[in-house]
């Protein structure tokens, strides 16, 4: 049996180097128009673009948890993760669920003798499917749409209005310990970007939802934005790594972009079920 590794610390975060914005911004601008396309039209292109996401995070998960054999838990958590969303995109929402326990063990199984811990590999499906699976649903509900649109609305302004505000008012550190650039100043101007965004949805006309509920809709997305980028954060430090990956020019891995959005849709998904049982 394969003893366990103590955690290791992630190398001292660096200020921001405010020469790399405009790559970043590069890279933003060519992403972001074809994922808010592929969430508006939906269909099976919306399920492409879920199915390519959920491999590249499955890469970097097993070139960071398995870094010794990364290709066999990556390939273990693909499948695992993605059965479970190709379950849910037929409409089996309930089976869908049930398959990430059974997979997420699967796949500790297969990463046996090639991880240091297997237990890595189950974490990876169990962290990644639910967010991909909560995807699928909130398309497939009555204005789908509309609020897939929304949360990528309110997780992209939480992560811009953080880093805006934190990089110009700094200030006391969020958390130190996982992630020494974040600032509380940065927490709060997130938290109003998303909730600004949120009110924002509810002046449009095809969008029902009212002005309060859609704000306390954008207010809980920032909140799980900033959850889900510490958590990735500590996540990091305990694998010893800056960077998830290399993928996104400017931007780092993957899952270094899209692990707000990741428990966002969580509770994006939770509203809107509220929604359908007469919250609005």
């Amino acid at each position: 049996m394969a003893q366990s590794l103590p955690m290791t610390s992630s190398p001292q975060a660096k200020r921001f180097d405010w020469s790399n914005l405009g790559l970043r911004v590069a890279s933003a601008a060519v992403l972001a128009p074809g994922i808010v396309a592929a969430a508006w039209f939906g269909g099976w292109p919306y399920l492409v673009v879920i199915a390519i996401g959920v491999a590249l995070l499955a890469i970097e998960w097993g070139g960071m948890s398995a870094p010794v054999a990364p290709t066999r838990v990556a390939a273990a958590v693909a499948a695992a993760v993605l059965i479970a969303v190709f379950v849910g995109y037929r409409g089996d929402f309930i089976w869908a669920w049930g398959a990430i326990t059974l997979t997420a063990a699967g796949a500790a199984v297969i990463a046996r003798g090639v991880a240091e811990r297997p237990a890595d590999a189950a974490y990876g499906v169990l962290y990644v499917a639910p967010a991909a699976l909560c995807l699928v649903w909130l398309r497939q509900t009555d204005q789908g749409h509309w609020w897939t649109v929304m949360l990528f609305a309110a997780t992209w302004a939480a992560d811009i209005g953080a880093f805006a505000v934190g990089s110009t008012l700094k200030g006391p550190k969020l958390w130190p310990r996982f992630s020494p650039n974040k600032t509380w100043s940065g927490f709060i101007g997130g938290l109003a970007a998303a909730t600004a965004v949120g009110a924002l949805m509810a002046a449009l006309p095809a969008f029902r939802l009212n002005l309060v509920a859609a704000a306390l809709v954008g207010l809980a997305v920032g909140l799980a934005t900033m959850a889900g980028d510490l958590w990735e954060s500590a996540i990091k430090r305990r694998f010893g790594v800056k960077d998830s990956g290399d993928l996104i020019p400017g931007h780092g891995g993957l899952l270094d972009r899209v692990d707000g959005l990741m428990f966002a849709v969580v509770v994006m998904a939770a509203a809107r079920w509220a929604n359908q049982w007469g919250w609005h």
